[in-house]
């Protein structure tokens, strides 16, 4: 391919990543990889580039762009070499004419930027978009960090995590062997953090109440040593499946799961109520603590969906109080930066649910920062993932 082609194949798949933004459709990982697989002539390196030239783009741009042309000639604004390849040359974008409308460069919208907790200032905002490093977590049933860290010419330990072994972006770690065998996880630091901030331990009843494919999961099962009974539920079941393979890879023996149904899920777990030792509630958000990873997200929240994601985050955690046994604990949990998913959502709580108590001390020293009732990683403080964590523990 050209490089004005690569321009207009880039434009192209920007289109249907904007469209599928406004829409909630695919995320902008795989309609890149659909995009790819449709044009298997293009080389290795057009592909590099093609997705640099996306993701370039999403980066830059605040909302959803009316036009991939749109969002791709902010690029060409601030660089002239990508302006230049609006040359008209055949696979190639037409030439730029006088003034066509551009993407406007930025974060998010300032009312969304708005409602960040308050603890971020304006010079961690930057840091929200950069490429974010690769986390590993050692599979201690199977493995330790050293032998991990070994495998990988740039490991670094990351602080305050024993298990925790971090590389550069897009390291090709699961292509090692050692992950096929179960010897690490790909797992963001901030999410290490949540899984031993649940405090478990051997013999404990713990309910994943929102396990997805099981990170979480995993990981309190090996922190456990493998000796905690673990109930995985989620309602999504495509990624609740990801699990069983996943428990069977890492040497998890003592994971259950259960599919719930929307809408069901206290029915379906009405056996369960008033029983845990621990509950995690890992609940559905903006994602807004994941941008480095996940740009194209900023261009998906919206006020309405907002409001959405905080009514169903009451509901969980509401859930979750009840499936804990007296004196038992309950983390919450949300990959969010913003105040509303976070340190409010603790306070309405505990207005709800009298002689619940919040528990100090949850992360190691030095990591996260206190926010109301709560703590917040975020990528600007504590270089990982934005992350919400509070535990609280049942009145006896």
């Amino acid at each position: 391919m050209t490089p004005a082609a690569r321009v207009q194949t880039a434009i192209e798949i920007l289109d249907t990543i904007a469209a599928s933004a406004r829409e909630g459709g695919p995320p902008a990982d795989a309609i890149v990889a659909e995009a790819m697989r449709a044009r298997r002539y293009a080389g290795s390196k057009d592909r590099r580039a093609i997705r640099g030239l996306v993701y370039d783009a999403i980066r830059a741009i605040r909302l959803a762009p009316k036009s991939g042309r749109a969002a791709m000639l902010t690029l060409a604004a601030a660089d002239p070499e990508i302006a230049a390849l609006f040359d008209g040359s055949p696979y190639g974008p037409a030439p730029i004419v006088g003034n066509e409308p551009r993407a406007e460069r930025g974060l998010v919208a300032p009312h969304l930027m708005a409602m960040f907790d308050p603890l971020i200032g304006a010079d961690e905002t930057a840091v929200m978009l950069a490429r974010a490093p690769l986390d590993l977590r050692a599979n201690r049933l199977l493995s330790d960090r050293d032998t991990v860290a070994g495998l990988f010419a740039d490991a670094q330990p990351i602080a305050g995590l024993a298990d925790g072994v971090r590389l550069p972006p897009e390291t090709a770690a699961v292509q090692d062997a050692a992950y096929s065998i179960g010897l690490f996880e790909v797992q963001d630091a901030a999410s290490q953090h949540a899984a031993l901030a649940l405090d478990a331990a051997p013999q404990h009843n713990i309910v994943d109440l929102c396990a997805g494919a099981g990170g979480k999961t995993l990981a309190i099962a090996a922190a456990t040593g493998d000796q905690a009974d673990i109930l995985a539920a989620d309602t999504n079941r495509a990624r609740l499946q990801q699990l069983a393979p996943r428990a069977h890879r890492a040497g998890a023996t003592r994971i259950k799961t259960l599919l719930l149904n929307p809408g069901q899920e206290a029915a379906m777990l009405a056996d369960r109520m008033g029983s845990a030792d621990r509950v995690i509630v890992d609940a559905p958000c903006s994602g807004s603590g994941t941008w480095r990873r996940s740009p194209e997200l900023r261009w998906r929240l919206t006020s309405a969906r907002l409001e959405r994601h905080v009514a169903d985050q009451a509901k969980l955690f509401d859930l979750g109080a009840e499936l804990v046994a007296p004196g038992g604990k309950l983390l919450y949990a949300v990959c969010s930066i913003i105040a509303r998913e976070g340190r409010a959502q603790v306070d309405e709580f505990l207005t709800r649910h009298p002689g619940w108590t919040v528990d100090d001390g949850i992360l190691p020293d030095g990591i996260g920062r206190p926010a109301g009732s709560g703590f917040l990683l975020t990528p600007g403080h504590d270089g990982c993932d934005g992350f919400f964590l509070a535990r609280l523990t049942a009145p006896c």
